[in-house]
Parts: C-alpha cells; structure tokens; sequence
C-alpha cells in the first residue's frame, strides 16, 4: 500500500512563500504523474498544477501560473510545490495524489493515492 505523506504547510503573509513537500513510501513518484489539489473553505476540490512521468507540466489553475511551481526528487521519492506571491485566495487545504500509470491528463479524481492533506493559510 503507498502512503503519500504531506509537509510544509502553515500560516504566511500575503506575498510570502512556502514549500511544500510529498513523500510516497515507495517510489511510485518517480514513475507516474503527480498532482497537487487544493479545497478552499466551502469550496469543492481544485486541481492546481501537475508533473507528468516525464517531468512535463501541466497547469490546472490559471491562477497559479507565475507563482507556484512543481518539481521531482526522484533519489528521495518526493515531489515539492513551490508557492510564492501567495495571496488570500490560496488559502486551502493542499493534497498530492498520484496513481499507478497516472497522466496529467487524465482525471486526478479517480486517482487512488492521496496525502493527508496540510492546511496553507494566507493572511496579514
């Protein structure tokens, strides 16, 4: 069974940054696409931004292009969603997911491996 294991959330002013990082227990993460997720308060789930197998990437939200960027660690199973500028709006609760054979095209709700998910809050 794979574990995605999520880190690196907090409270930040707007315009500052955060990393955050997703471990999987085994090394599925450097075979198949991986995406990061995010729900805002009263809000359903949103794909944000996506590296495929081939460390393309795929931008779900328009509104993250220019900020927010994704990256792969293969050696050390782990994939890292870097925010800068933040702003308000991205405040949520942020998700990696993957699954056997996945493609960044493909729908990321189906997807069988989830973090936990950590709470990124943007306020001054």
């Amino acid at each position: 069974q794979v574990q995605l294991v999520e880190s690196g959330g907090g409270t930040v002013q707007p315009g500052g940054s955060l990393r955050l990082s997703c471990v999987a227990s085994g090394d599925i993460l450097g075979a198949y696409a991986v995406a990061w997720i995010r729900r805002a308060p009263g809000k359903g789930r949103e794909g944000v931004l996506c590296i495929s197998a081939s460390d393309g990437r795929t931008y779900y939200a328009d509104s993250v292009k220019e900020r927010f960027t994704i990256s792969r660690d293969t050696a050390n199973n782990a994939v890292y969603l870097q925010m800068s500028s933040l702003k308000s709006e991205d405040t949520a609760v942020y998700y990696c997911t993957t699954e056997m054979y996945s493609a960044c095209g493909s729908d990321w709700q189906d997807w069988d491996y989830w973090s936990q998910g950590t709470q990124v809050t943007v306020s001054s």
